[in-house]
């Protein structure tokens, strides 16, 4: 049987597809968002992802570091403090992130509130 891709376009949708499953998982993009403004404490990112249960923020929150996106810091204060921090490998998300949110803004009819998006 034929291949119908050469592999060099098949590279190129694997990527896609790899980058998409990760920006495409539910908060990602926001919790990614949030922390390029600088470390977070897991009660400041339950606080922006309105909504989120504190246990699907700490799956999510494991799955990024799994994947080398986010970075945990334990700090032994008295309560321990723990904060999470973008990697290098999460701060080159941000781009695609700000193409999305423009796309969003300019076609999507996206107003502040994200919990819908209009159908045409």
């Amino acid at each position: 049987m034929n291949r119908t891709m050469n592999p060099v376009h098949e590279a190129t949708t694997c990527a896609v597809a790899a980058s998409a499953e990760i920006i495409g998982a539910k908060w990602t993009a926001l919790l990614v968002h949030d922390l390029s403004e600088g470390p977070r404490r897991f009660s400041q990112l339950e606080r922006s992802c309105g909504g989120i249960s504190p246990r699907t923020l700490a799956e999510r929150l494991r799955a990024l570091e799994s994947e080398g996106i986010v970075e945990r810091h334990s700090y032994p204060e008295s309560p321990p403090r723990v904060e999470y921090e973008l990697t290098s490998k999460g701060e080159a998300l941000l781009p695609i992130i700000d193409a999305m949110r423009e796309f969003g803004h300019s076609h999507l009819e996206c107003g502040h509130d994200h919990s819908h998006v209009h159908a045409h």
